[in-house]
């Protein structure tokens, strides 16, 4: 799945237990008629995807959608879901207009020249 839209922060990264599990949050705005604040996480080497993005780019993240159940004292269960990034991509850089130019049609030979000055070295 793929979420676009503006980035509106960005967390550092924060380093929990003995294990050194590593996870960095963001919030992004959704471009829709009602705009979404969307927290998306980031965990272990994902989290250095985030060192290249700052707040405000339009953006681009392929996500996963994560639900665990936890079993609070009273024995019941309680249900929470995340959204976990593992790609990001600028979206700025696409719609900037940074096409390389390519020739005119007008302009490219479709055809060679026929040369009798020289001799066909050509093997067939």
């Amino acid at each position: 799945m793929e979420v676009t839209g503006k980035i509106k922060k960005i967390d550092e990264t924060k380093t929990f237990g003995a294990s050194g599990f590593r996870k960095r949050e963001m919030v992004v705005t959704t471009n829709e008629q009602y705009p979404q604040m969307l927290l998306i996480e980031f965990v272990q080497d994902k989290c250095d995807l985030l060192n290249n993005f700052q707040v405000g780019q339009d953006v681009k993240i392929s996500i996963n959608l994560r639900g665990r159940e936890w079993i609070n004292p009273q024995g019941e269960a309680v249900y929470f879901n995340s959204i976990q990034g593992w790609r990001i991509e600028n979206l700025q850089a696409e719609t900037s207009g940074e096409i390389p130019p390519t020739a005119p049609l007008e302009n490219l030979e479709t055809t060679p020249s026929i040369d009798d000055s020289e001799p066909d070295d050509l093997p067939f």
